[in-house]
């Protein structure tokens, strides 16, 4: 189908900026942080607090999303996407608040170190380390310990792949589930057909990648890495159940989905939904993108499942 008409107008605002590619890491930064559009669905929640612990690089902040009502609560460690080099927990907040309020769970947003100042494998290291933390502190949060996800958007999703790779490789605390939204899972060399059919006009764009790309790895064979590319690892076996949502218009598309059957053939329970009309980043519009609006609440309701809420 062609692109959805509030998707189109939102494109349409953004082709009068400079794309992201073009920009220094620090202008592409502000780029991303001035970006605020009215009429976006922000929930109300319990409370938001700013926390922080000790991650393998020192002082790791994270932003702790509490719902409404008596706990203890299920778990979200969310890792936020934008190509491991822009955006941080403001930016987040909305997609954040929304999956507190939706799924009734605490969510612990994790501000992992970006790249170029801290490439691969910086941002994973923290991520692995946040989820062991919030294990470790459920009972501080008002959290169940047994019923923890990790999620995110993008290369957040990505982080949120690894991270499940990663726990059940060197142990952790054990994952109910995984929410990957229009994940990265593989390095842009040779790249999925969507990578080219894709490649511009729908806000991410194949250049934008592979600048993303170049500053988070040192190499191309840190690109490769199952730890940077999950979707090359041995094996997924053994990894919780997931939600692989997709874009029709999104770069990311096909490795999204390649994950997600790599996952259903070694018994991995997995939703997985392509959102036709849009493009990559429409789970920041809930409120003013009707489709966004029930994706994101698809994803609530997938996550309460499997909370058991």
């Amino acid at each position: 189908m062609p692109v959805d008409p509030q998707i189109q107008a939102l494109l349409e605002l953004r082709a009068k900026l400079p794309p992201l590619h073009t920009l220094s890491v620090a202008d592409a930064r502000l780029q991303m942080a001035a970006r605020d559009i009215p009429g976006l669905r922000k929930p109300d929640v319990g409370s938001v607090v700013n926390r922080d612990m000790q991650g393998p690089g020192g002082s790791l902040p994270l932003r702790v999303y509490m719902p409404k009502g008596e706990g203890p609560f299920p778990l979200m460690v969310f890792f936020h996407g934008s190509g491991f080099v822009v955006c941080d927990l403001d930016t987040h907040d909305g997609m954040c608040r929304n999956l507190c309020a939706g799924a009734h769970c605490v969510v612990v947003s994790v501000d992992y170190r970006l790249a170029p100042e801290h490439k691969f494998p910086a941002a994973p290291d923290d991520c692995l380390a946040a989820t062991r933390w919030v294990a470790e502190n459920a009972s501080g949060l008002n959290g169940d310990a047994g019923r923890i996800m990790v999620a995110g958007d993008s290369a957040g999703g990505n982080l949120a792949a690894v991270t499940a790779l990663r726990i059940r490789d060197e142990g952790g605390p054990k994952l109910i589930g995984q929410m990957l939204i229009y994940p990265v899972t593989d390095y842009y060399q040779p790249g999925a057909p969507s990578m080219t059919e894709n490649a511009e006009g729908y806000g991410l764009t194949r250049d934008g990648m592979i600048w993303f790309w170049n500053h988070y790895v040192r190499s191309p064979g840190d690109g490769v890495h199952p730890h940077a590319s999950p979707l090359r690892a041995a094996t997924l076996a053994g990894l919780p159940p997931a939600l692989v949502a997709t874009a029709q218009y999104d770069p990311l598309r096909d490795e999204g989905e390649f994950y997600a059957e790599a996952l259903r053939k070694v018994g991995v329970p997995v939703e997985m939904k392509r959102w036709d009309g849009m493009n990559h980043g429409f789970f920041f519009f809930p409120g003013i993108v009707d489709k966004a609006t029930r994706a994101t609440d698809e994803a609530c309701d997938w996550a309460r499942r499997v909370f058991g809420n």
